[in-house]
């Protein structure tokens, strides 16, 4: 018979410093998660991650026109006529400085804000002020700002027509 070259508390405790040791590893190698923002009407709410964000240094407005337009998995949410459209961003998004603001299809339906939520009660946002037939769907955007306004992220949804 021959001795173990390490009692059993010492394999667990090797066993339990790789465990430790793998963990770490694996969460050095994800980036950090970046806020999220929020879209709710009704009872329905989706919220998304950035879809563009470069670590605090602001965005070139090529990118953020790629990020508005280019977008193919933006989370969807139904909208119906005069629903209550809210919009929320984590504190995070608005520390230091730093505000954000809403665009719709491109156009900003909402002024820079340091506020936290936003709410439009009965809100018509696919109303087509006689122009033609409303899209089946628009492209809903938050963009951060800096405390020059140069953009700093993007959320992307979608609000498809009930």
């Amino acid at each position: 018979m021959t001795a173990p070259l390490f009692s059993g508390r010492a394999r667990r405790s090797v066993a339990a410093l790789g465990a430790v040791s793998a963990g770490l590893l694996l969460l050095s190698a994800c980036d950090k998660p970046t806020p999220l923002a929020t879209v709710t009407i009704g009872t329905s709410s989706v919220s998304a991650e950035a879809a563009c964000h470069s670590d605090g240094e602001p965005l070139s407005m090529d990118r953020v026109q790629e990020c508005l337009t280019g977008l193919k998995d933006a989370k969807t949410i139904e909208y119906g006529r005069g629903d209550t459209l809210r919009l929320g961003v984590e504190p995070e998004v608005v520390e230091d400085g730093k505000k954000w603001s809403a665009v719709l299809d491109g156009q900003p339906i909402t002024e820079p804000s340091s506020n936290t939520y936003r709410s439009f009660p009965g809100a018509d946002v696919f109303a087509t002020g006689g122009q033609g037939e409303a899209p089946a769907s628009k492209k809903l955007a938050f963009l951060q700002l800096d405390e020059t306004g140069k953009p700093l992220a993007v959320w992307s949804f979608n609000l498809k027509l009930k």
